[in-house]
């Protein structure tokens, strides 16, 4: 059911005044990579209305040709933007943020090796691993003081179409998807020299044709959450921190009553706080909303929104208060309010954005 305005300004309300408990100097910037005009869109995002003011429009450059997606990831320290381009050259741009304006200062562009779909650093910053879905393969590329993402010290082949690489809290292990190969790759990591290596056993399986994609780690609740892109399912795992291994616990659907002619999943997040998961699907236009068990850490699904046409990307704000979901169809960005009880969305407002809008990042700078 689609909230009432007396719903969306209430709600909007009780942000306002949970806003107020902010500190003053804090300032919230949204980065969007836009792959068809080869951009990245920056917006300031205004914690206490929701309201997006744009900032600038950035072309990455050294690009001849864009193609697929502009994955993103910040650096731990929030002083480094990393941007990783599919078409030709394939490189990760790497730009300076300004800590006062949120503006982007182009470093240089390293190398990467292949089509990357999916990139993070690890957790002290030093290494960009990264996950290429045409090329079958995970890297690890060390990144210089000064932002500079150097060429990969490591190249490890993995079953087909490699799709998301994340360190665990510890910087111990590393997790990879394969959606080809229907399992997620469990590796160790050695933060000293970022080296991967594989952690016994090597791999979790899912159910055959799922298509793992994207995954999250709950922040206290020792649990990973994975969408499969193919039948747009999540499965809720128990994460075992010492060994770095997987267990399944929970298999559940993304999708609303009414199936797409494909299904497409993209993209799944938590909120900060690991009260709520949410989750993409491109065939349907929607987002899906979960309610994470506080003891469990299972899930009970909340409802289905309606959002940009073929969401691929989206992002949730570092206070948990609104959700940002780009079109890749429909070139711009809506953004939600998140019900701080219920986890239900509220739209707010709809913005444009450059062409092909895929990842969103959002950076809570003091």
């Amino acid at each position: 059911m689609a909230p009432t305005l007396g719903s969306v300004a209430a709600l909007a309300a009780a942000l306002a005044m949970a806003a107020t408990a902010l500190p003053a100097t804090a300032a919230t910037f949204v980065y969007v990579g836009c792959t068809d005009s080869n951009e990245i869109h920056v917006l300031q995002l205004d914690p206490q209305s929701g309201d997006l003011t744009p900032v600038e429009k950035v072309t990455i450059p050294g690009i001849t040709k864009t193609a697929g997606s502009t994955p993103m990831a910040i650096s731990p320290d929030k002083k480094f933007l990393f941007a990783a381009t599919r078409g030709e050259p394939m490189v990760a741009a790497s730009f300076r943020i300004d800590p006062a304006t949120g503006k982007l200062s182009h470093i240089a562009n390293g190398p990467l090796d292949g089509s990357m779909a999916y990139i993070a650093t690890d957790r002290s910053g030093r290494f960009l691993l990264a996950a290429s879905y045409p090329n079958n393969k995970v890297t690890v590329n060390p990144i210089a003081p000064d932002g500079t993402v150097q060429p990969p010290k490591q190249i490890v082949p993995t079953e087909p179409n490699a799709h998301a690489i994340q360190p665990d809290a510890a910087n111990r292990f590393v997790l990879a998807t394969s959606l080809g190969g229907n399992l997620v790759r469990q590796f160790r990591f050695d933060a000293a020299t970022g080296t991967l290596s594989p952690n016994d056993p090597p791999a979790a399986q899912v159910k055959a044709g799922a298509g793992p994609r994207h995954f999250a780690f709950h922040p206290t609740n020792g649990r990973v959450y994975l969408l499969n892109e193919l039948e747009a399912t999540v499965y809720v795992f128990a994460y075992d921190p010492k060994t770095g291994t997987l267990k399944e616990l929970q298999v559940l659907s993304a999708l609303p009553e009414k199936k797409p002619d494909k299904i497409w999943a993209a993209d799944l997040h938590l909120t900060p706080d690991g009260k709520f998961l949410y989750a993409s699907e491109r065939g349907t236009s929607t987002i899906a909303g979960f309610k994470v068990d506080p003891g469990e850490g299972t899930l009970t699904p909340i409802g289905h929104t309606a959002t940009e046409q073929q969401p691929r990307g989206f992002a949730i704000d570092a206070n948990g208060r609104y959700l940002l979901a780009v079109g890749q169809l429909s070139d711009s960005m809506t953004s939600y309010a998140i019900d701080p009880a219920s986890g239900k969305l509220a739209r707010l407002k709809q913005y444009p954005m450059g062409k092909n809008p895929n990842w969103v990042e959002i950076v809570n700078l003091p």
